[in-house]
């Protein structure tokens, strides 16, 4: 899996990149619980970028909700 050189945070009305080619899903976990949505990797004119849906696909996460606390 080739790295991203850009980073991209979509929110309401920004819920996938059409222009993007060479699409993959990624799943991730972090330290903070997991994303709203997978990570979308690609090419977009000519540099490697990850998208997130910031409000999940079909905005199903609202800006004010907070993730589940994580068990330690």
């Amino acid at each position: 899996m080739q790295r991203a050189q850009i980073g991209i945070i979509g929110g309401s009305g920004l819920y996938d990149m059409a222009d993007v080619s060479d699409r993959e899903e990624v799943k991730v976990t972090t330290p903070f619980g997991e994303p709203s949505a997978a990570y979308l990797l690609g090419t977009l004119r000519g540099k490697r970028v990850a998208f997130l849906a910031r409000h999940g696909g079909g905005h199903r996460v609202s800006p004010s909700s907070r993730p589940a606390p994580s068990a330690a």
